[in-house]
């Protein structure tokens, strides 16, 4: 079954599945099981066994799940077999970031270049991935028919730039700009908002400690 048959929440635990199993190849484990990978990725058996029927038929009773077979095969569905190519607008110091972290390329993809209005300023910074200016994005996504895209632009020019690669066949956006991008229905965006998230922890973090102060709190189970 092709990629386009398969539900996005589907792809999104298969992703999950596949670094879990990767990190099993890298110990050398040969097989596991259902249950030992459903825990390792966060999901229940049952959920697991049926995100993998849309790869057709895997497992052996009582023995488990290949390791490598099953690698391949999500790898297979991922596009794992060469790394998609992925550029990066806006390389600021949260771009700059982005552009060193090595985690990409062993997940399967590859930051292949990077946009910013200055770029000469962004080169000097030691950047190994090719940087250009914003103008030219259009013309290297055609080139190298790139379709993933990192926005890591000011709010303020955030949908713009999501606008500008659009146009430019872009078809896949992570963002880290703190607002929410209107773009076409084939068009899928996902959103890191690091304030956000920081604020989940704190307010986390701001209810355990009050529930160790609140001496009429229930002592936690042991």
């Amino acid at each position: 079954m092709g990629k386009d048959q398969i539900p996005g929440k589907t792809i999104y635990r298969l992703s999950i599945y596949h670094r879990c199993l990767r990190r099993l190849e890298d110990a050398e484990t040969l097989t596991i099981s259902s249950s030992a990978l459903a825990k390792a990725a966060g999901v229940n058996p049952s959920q697991l066994r049926r995100d993998l029927t849309y790869l057709g038929t895997f497992g052996t009773r009582g023995l488990g799940y290949s390791v490598q077979e099953l690698t391949t095969a999500i790898g297979g569905i991922l596009g794992r077999a060469h790394l998609q190519p992925v550029i990066l607008v806006g390389a600021g110091n949260l771009g700059a970031a982005l552009l060193r972290y090595g985690g990409f390329h062993k997940e399967g993809f590859e930051v292949v270049a990077a946009f910013d209005a200055s770029p000469e300023a962004v080169a000097q910074r030691g950047i190994a991935v090719p940087v250009y200016h914003a103008s030219e994005m259009p013309k290297i996504v055609e080139e190298f028919s790139i379709r993933l895209a990192i926005l890591s632009v000011p709010v303020e020019q955030a949908q713009a730039v999501a606008n500008d690669l659009v146009r430019a066949g872009i078809q896949g956006i992570l963002s880290f700009s703190p607002t929410v991008l209107q773009v076409p229905e084939n068009v899928t965006v996902n959103s890191v908002d690091l304030a956000l998230e920081l604020e989940q922890v704190s307010l986390f973090v701001k209810s355990t400690d009050s529930a160790l102060l609140d001496p009429q709190s229930e002592p936690p189970t042991p």
